[in-house]
């Protein structure tokens, strides 16, 4: 079975070009993204940890922590890190777990339990190792998505499905098509419509099951 949104994820000791660490420890009561890579020293991914690296002031501001998985070891790691630095510009201060054995990408189900790295491989062997999961502080997964090789990850996507993830959890509202902050959000259709005008105050409401407000405040 794989790992699927509001599962707990796999709570592993994982060895990183930081050191060691507990995931669930590591996670501790902050939010978390874990973005997984195929291969080091490969094109787009190295453009990828770039504009992580870049996005550091903003991971901060929301409480996440960030963390990459590429199957390679530490030592590769540490030399790719430099590329990454100078293609991106900026010093890349988040860890990158190894997963040469594909521990971490069997546990996570971006590959069989049967797959294995052969001699002279090339990404092509571990393509799907391409994820980005968004964690809770209750270590349960908020949201998945997998992309190809041949296309860059939009980390300002990422970023804002962050803020409708954690104004959905702080507000125990819904985000609609395309929300970015500040715009209105969805009431819940089990909130009734004395409660939600109880919370909201005012709201518009576009269908019977579809009602729009602003966040208080």
């Amino acid at each position: 079975m794989g790992l699927r949104i509001n599962d707990t994820i796999p709570d592993m000791t994982v060895e990183t070009d930081q050191g060691t660490l507990n995931l669930h420890q590591w996670i501790g009561d902050d939010w978390a993204i874990l973005f997984s890579h195929p291969k080091d020293f490969t094109p787009v991914c190295t453009t990828e940890f770039g504009a992580v690296a870049q996005l550091a002031d903003e991971w901060a501001k929301r409480g996440t922590k960030v963390i990459g998985v590429s199957v390679d070891g530490v030592e590769d790691h540490k030399k790719w890190k430099l590329d990454i630095e100078k293609a991106g510009g900026v010093k890349p201060g988040f860890p990158i777990i190894a997963d040469a054995g594909l521990e971490v990408s069997k546990a996570f189900d971006m590959l069989p339990a049967e797959a294995y790295l052969p001699e002279g491989r090339t990404p092509n062997d571990s393509a799907t190792v391409r994820s980005v999961f968004i964690i809770g502080p209750d270590k349960t997964l908020k949201l998945s998505m997998t992309y190809p090789m041949n296309v860059g990850r939009n980390f300002a996507e990422v970023l804002r499905a962050l803020d409708g993830l954690q104004t959905a959890a702080k507000h125990t509202v819904a985000t609609p098509a395309n929300w970015e902050v500040g715009q209105d959000v969805v009431i819940p259709a089990t909130v009734s419509t004395e409660d939600a005008t109880a919370k909201f105050g005012s709201f518009k409401t576009v269908l019977p099951y579809l009602r729009m407000a602003k966040l208080p405040g």
